[in-house]
């Protein structure tokens, strides 16, 4: 069973203030993405990823990554659910494809290696990585801007909402959305160019195609990581607090 892991460094993280793409930002001496990079390759999933970046700094990451993995050029920023499609022509031989961030750079080998296992154990159309969190307050504020998962009263999917679109009631769910995901590969393929731009963003947003694969009765799983293996890379605040932590 083939497995292509797609690595999404499109972005412009304006908020770090910064004319450096915010995955190749240092950190304990490497860019971020590097740190990232090494983990999938030690997992053994994809030996050469899919990195997708935008058409102004793909020269950047060539600097950094050289020909380890294959470039694909997002040319307008359209959200995560276009990027993933602008890697369909590189994936889509896949049966399953892995879905990652390039500002993860906590994210190890083994964390990886038990997503792809949580998919293909439960034959699952979508296995998502989740954190649960004792609230938003001092370490934990890094998290109150990721997207919350809902569940029914059976503790089941129903969606995932991210923060700018959520009710009060769904801001104060506790679980949150690393943004770490398996994918059937043919179930994605035919569904990604479904999604809308209907949201506070006017983005396709890819965790729609959660409530989706709900909707559909598909088989949605997910497991539970440590909220600091899968944090994120967004502020110059949460660079700092990177660079004491991996220096």
């Amino acid at each position: 069973m083939s497995t292509r892991v797609i690595i999404l460094a499109a972005g412009k993280g304006k908020r770090m203030g910064s004319d450096v793409p915010k995955p190749l930002l240092p950190i304990a001496g490497r860019p971020m993405i590097e740190h990232l990079f090494d983990s999938v390759i030690d997992s053994g999933i994809d030996s050469q990823p899919i990195v997708v970046v935008a058409s102004d700094t793909v020269e950047h990451f060539r600097q950094v990554l050289e020909d380890r993995c294959e470039y694909v050029v997002q040319d307008e920023q359209k959200g995560t659910g276009h990027a993933v499609m602008m890697a369909q022509d590189a994936a889509h031989n896949a049966d399953n494809v892995i879905v990652l961030y390039g500002d993860h750079p906590f994210l190890s080998a083994n964390v990886l290696s038990s997503l792809v296992k949580l998919q293909q154990d439960n034959s699952a159309t979508i296995a998502i990585l989740t954190a649960t969190l004792p609230n938003f307050d001092n370490d934990y504020v890094t998290f109150k801007n990721w997207g919350r998962i809902v569940r029914d009263e059976n503790r089941e999917f129903v969606a995932i909402r991210e923060a700018k679109d959520a009710t009060p009631e769904e801001l104060a769910i506790t679980e949150v959305n690393p943004a770490m995901y398996a994918f059937n590969g043919e179930w994605l393929w035919a569904h990604l160019p479904l999604l809308s731009t209907k949201n506070a963003a006017g983005e396709m947003y890819l965790t729609d195609l959660i409530a989706m694969a709900v909707e559909e009765g598909q088989s949605v799983v997910s497991s539970s990581a440590n909220p600091f293996e899968v944090v994120g890379v967004n502020t110059p605040e949460e660079l700092a607090t990177a660079e004491r932590l991996l220096g």
